[in-house]
């Protein structure tokens, strides 16, 4: 994927793992997946394998490269905390979010309580650190509220969450340690509806619980059409970014040179 991203909430896409499976309703129409298909079998394609999950560690190093400061969505294409991904190679993935600290992290998972495991143990420096943030996906309210509770349950710093596809009325919801909630519609052919009443709900408990408040989409076929305006507002609240210097250029080529030398140990292998 292309270092600059159109979704809505980030600057950058960084893919270090392409590919994933399927686990909840949230997943049907997974626009990752429908992107990725549509190359399976060209040559020389980044996504040759289609939607196949297979690690990347030549990407490794990339946000080591951006000099510019960005906000960061990891692994649009994929879910770093997927069964398949070693341990060993999610440390990696987290140490060069370490290394490259003047970044901000967007860091999106349905395997809540994986992450929650890994920050509770072997990511918990990771966990700590105002830069990265940690979220989860919730569509409804059996597969997704027990994810919030997975996050509340992890030591992280900052914790996120992206409500979209909203599927459904989602109830009272526990913002207790939320700094950020996304919501949106589903887009795309076949896209399922979403109820104006779901989307102010949350909008009204973000208030109360002051927790910033994203509306990405109304989404349907055509989402561009449908836009993103609530009410008659724009709502693009985030939580404030940390503001890390950059440092020169050959500090960040040893910063890679350190990350080459992980992958050559074998972490990120295959």
């Amino acid at each position: 994927m292309s270092a600059e991203s159109k979704i809505e909430w980030t600057d950058s896409t960084w893919n270090p793992v392409r590919g994933c499976t399927k686990i909840s309703p949230g997943c049907t129409h997974c626009y990752a997946e429908t992107f990725a298909e549509r190359f399976r079998g060209v040559p020389g394609h980044p996504y040759e394998q289609g939607f196949d999950l297979r690690l990347v560690p030549e990407k490794l190093t990339d946000p080591l490269t951006w000099a510019k400061p960005k906000t960061i969505f990891v692994n649009s294409m994929s879910d770093l905390f997927h069964k398949d991904v070693a341990d060993d190679y999610i440390l990696a993935v987290a140490k060069v979010m370490e290394m490259a600290n003047w970044h901000t992290y967007q860091v999106l998972t349905k395997r809540s309580e994986r992450m929650r495991d890994l920050l509770s143990t072997k990511l918990k420096d990771a966990a700590a650190l105002l830069h990265i943030w940690w979220g989860v996906s919730v569509e409804n309210q059996k597969h997704g509220l027990p994810r919030i509770d997975h996050l509340r349950d992890a030591p992280a710093a900052m914790r996120f969450l992206s409500i979209e596809p909203l599927l459904e009325d989602l109830g009272p919801i526990n913002l207790e340690g939320i700094s950020w909630a996304i919501v949106g519609g589903e887009s795309g052919a076949g896209a399922r509806p979403m109820a104006k009443e779901w989307v102010l709900s949350i909008r009204d408990q973000c208030r109360q619980a002051q927790v910033p408040f994203f509306f990405k989409q109304w989404g349907g076929f055509n989402k561009k059409k449908a836009g993103r305006i609530l009410h008659g507002f724009t709502y693009d609240a985030m939580p404030s970014r940390v503001d890390n210097p950059v440092p020169l250029k050959k500090e960040r080529l040893a910063m890679i040179e350190q990350v080459k030398a992980i992958i050559a140990m074998g972490a990120a292998t295959v």
